[in-house]
């Protein structure tokens, strides 16, 4: 980058983490996926479980508002995050009326996702400054995976009956099957939310693990629901559940929920990877999504990631925002920076 936007303008942080050698997971070196060692999953520990259930939703409050002041970023500093959060995007169209045609404006954005008035002022021509993935329907996964070879952008598609996840288990797994088929390198699934209901934990981690291995080599991102799960023990549990059962990453929402990414549960979500990854030493990465729009809250959980996980949780290999309106704010806010002014947002037009 150039010298007024540098990767030393996220900060040094926390030092980096070091993974501690496995307890309970094989010792056998795992698969790497998108650069990480996988996760290969561990038995399911319901005694584990009941240890890192306890949460206090108070005091995840009183955390994330503490962050949030506290961490405020502003200038030339304020504008590498922001670059870093177009990293860690997966850019996202899950409308009733897409298109294929849409679907590839999608992605001409994607490879090219600022005006270059705004590459030129900042000093990032060299630089390949694009999200990380495009995250469509089933139906438009070979339309991304033409539409973006050869850029290194993933194509994520959302799986398994979403958003609610009620069909039968077969017929999930076939969803998933046909779309790592049609070139889809990241899967997002969801659970059926009255498993965790009725606690039938079992049951959930057996569907996670029939769909991880359904993957294959494809990114497994499992979507909570957080939003109809109710309760912060039941979104620590399901989370755990989900990465014992294989996930590479734990998602919160659909999008579709009323309630979708909030800073607490994130929160209580991110304890519960660091939890884990104490446990076995594997890092599982984390996706919030649904109503993340403006570029100040991509910049609040950048620094939640930062505070409680550390510099690898800045990288898109392990956190990720599942967005469709967040890219057109960075973009003006990034104008902002280059001219005082504000821009209308039809000016930054998606797809």
């Amino acid at each position: 980058m150039s010298s007024t936007i540098r990767e030393a303008d996220l900060g040094a942080g926390p030092s980096k983490v070091t993974p501690l050698p496995a307890r309970t997971a094989a010792n056998t070196p795992a698969p790497q996926a998108h650069g990480i060692a996988r996760n290969p999953g561990m038995r399911l520990d319901l005694g584990f479980m009941e240890s890192v259930r306890s949460v206090n939703r108070s005091a995840l409050e009183r955390r994330v508002a503490s962050l949030t002041k506290r961490r405020s970023i502003k200038a030339d500093n304020q504008a590498a995050w922001l670059l870093r959060a177009v990293t860690c995007m997966d850019l996202t169209t899950l409308n009733s009326n897409d298109t294929d045609e849409r679907v590839r404006r999608l992605c001409a954005k994607a490879i090219n996702p600022f005006r270059r008035d705004i590459v030129e002022g900042l000093g990032i021509s060299g630089e390949k400054i694009r999200p990380a993935a495009v995250c469509v329907y089933h139906p438009f996964v070979a339309t991304a995976v033409d539409a973006l070879r050869g850029t290194g952008i993933h194509v994520a598609a959302v799986s398994t009956a979403f958003p609610h996840g009620l069909t039968p288990l077969s017929t999930r797994l076939q969803e998933i099957e046909a779309s790592v088929s049609d070139g889809a390198d990241e899967i997002d699934v969801v659970i059926p939310r009255g498993l965790v209901f009725a606690a039938k934990w079992q049951e959930l981690y057996n569907e996670i693990v029939s769909m991880r291995a359904a993957c294959g080599e494809a990114h497994l991102k499992v979507i909570l629901g957080t939003g109809d799960l109710a309760t912060l023990r039941n979104v620590m549990l399901a989370s755990m559940v989900a990465m014992m059962a294989g996930a590479d990453f734990i998602k919160t929402s659909t999008g579709k929920e009323s309630v979708n990414a909030t800073l607490p549960v994130g929160l209580a979500m991110v304890r519960a990877i660091r939890a884990y990854f104490e446990e076995t030493g594997y890092l599982i990465g984390f996706k919030p999504a649904g109503g993340i729009s403006t570029a100040k809250a991509s910049l609040d959980w950048l620094v939640l990631m930062k505070e409680e996980l550390g510099r690898p949780w800045l990288e898109p290999e392990l956190f990720r925002f599942g967005a469709s309106s967040l890219l057109t704010d960075i973009e003006r806010q990034l104008e902002h920076h280059l001219t005082g002014h504000y821009s209308a947002n039809h000016r930054h037009a998606m797809a």
